[in-house]
């Protein structure tokens, strides 16, 4: 009996023909196209376990997945395999063997997102599906105060999108940061856990702050009172990426090299 393998696969995708990360019976996903792909390399069928649940149109700079497979394809050979299958808008940029036990959410220590704005009076063509187009002077003072409001352990119920089922709405935000860079600003938040929307209502509440619409101030007393009708509104998906997933041992070590 041949042993069982267990794969973490470091990628990065553009998400903007995909409806998420997750497997859907009538609507094409990113996992499913990854793992129609290995289930023919492997010659067996492959389940994919990705360490979070991106919508349709989010993309992914850093992203991690694992499945367990028993085929004796070198495990450096996966990612160029893999690749020769899929399109040109997914990419397996890496391969290692990992422990038995790893799964790719449930190991995962700490994600980081990136919220990315194009804001500039004139739109960019090029950025139409990989950022939002904001057009109104926005003040980065303002927006790093309102960001700040987020950092520590807090119940983020104000910040989900309403209906979702999590046991708990408590997290904790390891930093918020705002940073702008010519005519781009960036939102980068990192966590423990994310609730379902939350990257992007947080980035909608940053925004209303910049617009004026509620002060860096009133963020703390909103997510006290964690009512989403209070924040933000919930941006769109095409401005998000998925940009850092931390692991222990040679999975983390994956994920961290600069390619």
């Amino acid at each position: 009996m041949r042993h069982m393998r267990n794969i973490a696969l470091r990628l990065m995708y553009d998400g903007t023909n995909y409806h998420g990360w997750q497997v859907q019976k009538t609507e094409v996903t990113v996992a499913e196209t990854i793992e129609k792909a290995l289930s023919k390399i492997c010659g067996q069928p492959v389940k994919l376990v990705g360490c979070g649940r991106t919508d349709a149109g989010v993309h992914a700079l850093r992203y991690c997945a694992n499945f367990k497979t028993d085929a004796g394809i070198p495990t450096d050979r996966v990612p160029l395999a893999v690749n020769a299958l899929i399109p040109g808008d997914i990419a397996v940029v890496d391969a290692v063997d990992a422990p038995e036990d790893f799964n790719a959410i449930l190991s995962c220590i700490k994600k980081e997102y990136t919220y990315r704005i194009y804001n500039n009076r004139i739109r960019n063509p090029l950025y139409m599906n990989r950022a939002y187009f904001c057009p109104v002077p926005l003040d980065i003072g303002i927006m790093e105060r309102a960001a700040e409001s987020f950092v520590g352990t807090h119940d983020f119920k104000a910040v989900q999108s309403v209906g979702t089922d999590v046991k708990t709405t408590v997290r904790t935000v390891h930093y918020c940061d705002v940073y702008r860079r010519d005519d781009f600003i960036e939102l980068r938040v990192c966590a423990d856990g994310f609730l379902y929307n939350m990257v992007r209502a947080i980035t909608g509440t940053v925004l209303y702050a910049a617009l004026g619409k509620i002060r860096p101030e009133e963020i703390s007393e909103i997510l006290e009172k964690g009512d989403r009708r209070l924040a933000g509104p919930t941006v769109p998906p095409h401005g998000l990426y998925m940009t850092g997933a931390w692991y222990d041992g040679e999975v983390g070590r994956m994920m961290e090299k600069n390619f």
